[in-house]
C-alpha cells in the first residue's frame, strides 16, 4: 500500500509524546526492532484514515492527533501491562474493540499470549480483520459478535481490557463470567480508580494504577484483579 504516514514519523511522535519505541526481544521477529513496530503502527494508521473517511471510525481527522489522543495510549498499556505479574502466554479479550484501539497497536509492542477484539458491530470488524491481514499481528484475532456470545474454547480469559465499554460498575459484573480465578480487568480511563471498598463489593481489588498524559489530557490505567 501506498503510505501517507512513514515509520521516521511514527518514531518521531513517539519520542514526543513521551514514549519512544523501543528494540524487544520479546516480539515475532519482524516487530523486535523499534523501525518495524513503527512501521506496523504506520500500516494502521493509514488504514484507519482510509476507512475513516466513509466510517467515521475515530473522532480525530489528522494522523498526529490520532496519534497523540489515541495510540499514546496503547503504548503506555504496553508498558502497564508489563508491570503485571501475569502468566507467561496470557489469554486476552479487548471488549468493544471497535476501530481496534487499543488492542491494534497495543499488539505491535506487546504480543504476549492470545489476544481477541471483540465487536458487534459488521463494518468495525471488516476493518480490523483488513488490518490483521496487512499487518499480520501474531496470536491476534477478531470475534464479531456481543462480548455475551464469546465462544467457550476462549474462556476463561486472565486479561480483560475496556476502554469506554461501559461504567465500571456494570462492567465488573458483566465480565465475572468471562474471568478466570485471579485474572484481571485492564480499565483506560480519564478518572482515578475507585478505592478498594468500592470495587471489593463486585468481587475486584485495585491492585494497580497509574497516570500518564496523552493528546495534552491526564490518562489513567487500572488493573483490578478477581478475588472472588
Amino acid at each position: 500500500m501506498a503510505y501517507s504516514v512513514s515509520s521516521e514519523q511514527i518514531i518521531k511522535e513517539a519520542v514526543q509524546a513521551g514514549r519512544e519505541l523501543k528494540p524487544d526481544t520479546s516480539l515475532d521477529e519482524r516487530f523486535m526492532e523499534a523501525e518495524g513496530q513503527a512501521t506496523a503502527l504506520a500500516d494502521y494508521l493509514n488504514l484507519l484514515i482510509k476507512w475513516n473517511k466513509s466510517m467515521n471510525l475515530v473522532g480525530p481527522s489528522g494522523w498526529e492527533e490520532i496519534f497523540h489522543s489515541l495510540i499514546t495510549d496503547s503504548l503506555y498499556l504496553a508498558d502497564f501491562l508489563k508491570t503485571l505479574d501475569l502468566p507467561e502466554s496470557p489469554r486476552t479479550l479487548d471488549l468493544g474493540a471497535g476501530a481496534g484501539l487499543p488492542g491494534i497497536p497495543l499488539r505491535c509492542v506487546w504480543q504476549n499470549g492470545s489476544y481477541l477484539l471483540v465487536e458487534s458491530r459488521q463494518k468495525r470488524s471488516i476493518f480490523m480483520r483488513t488490518v490483521l491481514r496487512s499487518i499480520k499481528l501474531p496470536g491476534t484475532d477478531v470475534f464479531q459478535g456481543r462480548a455475551e456470545k464469546i465462544p467457550q474454547a476462549e474462556l476463561p480469559a486472565d486479561l480483560i481490557i475496556s476502554k469506554a465499554f461501559m461504567p465500571w460498575k456494570e462492567l465488573l459484573p458483566f465480565v465475572i463470567p468471562m474471568l478466570g480465578k485471579g485474572g484481571r480487568v485492564i480499565i483506560l480511563s480519564n478518572d482515578l480508580p475507585p478505592d478498594s471498598a468500592a470495587t471489593e463489593k463486585f468481587g475486584f481489588k485495585v491492585e494497580k494504577h497509574t497516570t500518564y498524559s496523552a493528546g495534552n489530557r491526564e490518562h489513567y490505567l487500572w488493573a483490578l484483579k478477581n478475588i472472588a
